[in-house]
């Protein structure tokens, strides 16, 4: 009898010293949530100053990029497809590109 009572009793020191160290797991988690956000802020921030800023303008030549994944079929083909010509500029950052054939599409 007596060695249930200390059990019971075992029972509930031991359940307070887990309540205890899940609320310290929750609150190292929580830290490091906080740590990984101020990071990612920080970076974000150093990003961003080193972006440069492109201006297009109408009658500008540039070269598309082919973002398609492509694993080792093609390694040494260039990334970098035909020329094309600006043919109008939006206020949002958009460009209307026109290819050899007259085609026109909008980036």
């Amino acid at each position: 009898m007596w060695a249930m009572r200390k059990h019971k009793m075992d029972c509930t020191k031991t359940a307070e010293q887990t309540l205890n160290g899940l609320n310290e797991l929750n609150y190292f988690r929580l830290k490091a949530y906080e740590s990984s956000a101020i990071y990612k802020e920080k970076m974000k921030k150093y990003h961003d100053q080193r972006i440069e800023k492109r201006e297009f303008a109408v009658g500008d030549l540039v070269l598309l990029f082919n973002s398609r994944l492509r694993l080792f079929l093609e390694k040494l083909k260039s990334e970098w497809t035909q020329s094309l010509l600006i043919t109008k500029v939006f206020s949002h950052g958009g460009v209307e590109l026109e290819n050899k054939q007259g085609t026109k599409f909008t980036i």
